[in-house]
């Protein structure tokens, strides 16, 4: 039989994404359940870095996303357990040349003008922030605002806040169901009234797609097209070692290959300490659909040019590596509110390797439109039907399961 429950929204995934989405909502005293087929953090979100960066994007709507983001991450740092690792580390970007000084300082010139921290450090002030850098760069920009948490326990903070909002005036406790996969969006007249499990009917009028790389499978079940594709990326993590990497540090080629919308394989390492000890290495790209298969050219390349930025690494041992998909949509946006297309539905995926950082905004942004409050910032540049007109808007990933 099939249990029934009156709620204000359903919430379809349990990654940092839609955690942030039920924190936001209850906050704002929203009834709201939450499902996935998986457990907490089950996809890109376990699978992440944890990066909350402003310093590789440029000036425009993903870069405010991204600065409203890091002064919730502050607020939630305050009021979430201090096992989710927040660390305000700040970034460092390097460069090996003139001409590459030349390209980050243009770019920072760009950031500043949005209200990013950046401030230029010379080549021979390098070692002043990170000792065993290699040396010969010739100078880098410094990014007090990047920061770093633990990504699957954010998100499982997160989730127990919403669940049980505590003192907040006007906050509601959400319901999570975890390892049941929606398998129908549940439609009344064109309009959304809730979601069907093999467990159960949650039923709503709102139904919120924070499905990560599997957003355009959840979007089709409710008749629209929503084009996310699967890109890889694997990380690597060393032995646990002294606090030999200060500062979340990557080469000026980073910030390429995040614009990129390449297919092919492309890897720049961005290489940060830990609490713990180990230091963390990433970060490849690629589109090869779901293909988990262990790609030893991706995992070389990484530790080859990790051992370019810091010599010290060169002999440090990798106790493992671990890969995942990030989603992403053709425009490096994520695609965040209502969906006119369907009257009741929304999304907030999209984010690429960006969720993380972005997704306490993108839960305000969430909130806002459901309860009609006024956004934090204009969401017109993430709306869900901006693909409607393009070919591209057709494509879907090769394997959804």
């Amino acid at each position: 039989m099939l249990k029934r429950h009156s709620l204000d929204a359903v919430i379809i995934g349990a990654g940092v994404v839609g955690a942030a989405c039920a924190y936001y909502a209850a906050r704002a005293g929203l009834s709201v359940a939450v499902v996935d087929r998986g457990p907490v953090a089950g996809g890109t979100t376990g699978a992440g870095e944890g990066n909350l960066l402003v310093s590789d994007k440029e000036a425009g709507p993903e870069l405010d996303l991204a600065l409203l983001s890091a002064r919730l991450w502050t607020e939630l740092a305050a009021v979430l357990p201090p096992d989710i690792e927040y660390e305000p580390k700040g970034g460092l970007v390097v460069a090996p040349d003139e001409r590459t000084v030349k390209a980050l300082r243009q770019f920072a010139e760009g950031q500043r003008a949005a209200g990013v921290e950046a401030a230029p450090v010379a080549a021979d002030a390098l070692h002043d922030l990170e000792p065993h850098l290699a040396p010969g760069l010739a100078g880098g920009f410094h990014y007090p605002q990047d920061a770093q948490v633990q990504p699957a326990l954010a998100a499982a903070r997160l989730l127990a806040a919403a669940r049980a909002p505590g003192a907040a005036a006007a906050a509601a406790a959400a319901e999570v169901y975890l390892g049941e996969e929606v398998t129908e969006i549940l439609l009344d007249r064109g309009a959304v009234r809730g979601v069907r499990t093999p467990r159960r009917e949650l039923l709503a009028p709102a139904v919120v797609n924070a499905a990560g790389t599997w957003g355009g499978h959840i979007a089709s079940l409710a008749g629209v097209t929503l084009p996310v594709l699967p890109r890889r990326g694997f990380v690597l993590v060393t032995e646990p070692l002294p606090r030999v990497v200060r500062h979340k540090v990557y080469a000026a080629d980073y910030v390429a290959d995040v614009a990129s919308g390449s297919a092919a394989l492309q890897s720049s390492a961005v290489v940060e300490g830990t609490p713990s000890g180990p230091v963390l290495i990433g970060a490849t790209r690629e589109r090869v659909g779901f293909d988990r298969t262990l790609s030893t050219e991706a995992l070389r390349r990484l530790a080859a040019q990790a051992a370019a930025l810091f010599p010290v690494l060169a002999d440090v041992r990798v106790m493992r590596a671990y890969h995942g998909f990030r989603p992403y949509l053709p425009d490096h946006l994520p695609a965040i509110g209502a969906d006119p297309r369907r009257p009741g539905l929304l999304h907030a995926c999209g984010h690429e390797g960006a969720g993380i950082g972005l997704a306490p905004a993108t839960g305000l942004l969430i909130a806002a439109a459901l309860t009609g409050a006024e956004p934090p910032l204009p969401a017109h540049p993430f709306r869900p039907n901006r693909f409607a007109a393009d070919p591209a808007a057709t494509d879907t990933p090769e394997e959804q399961h």
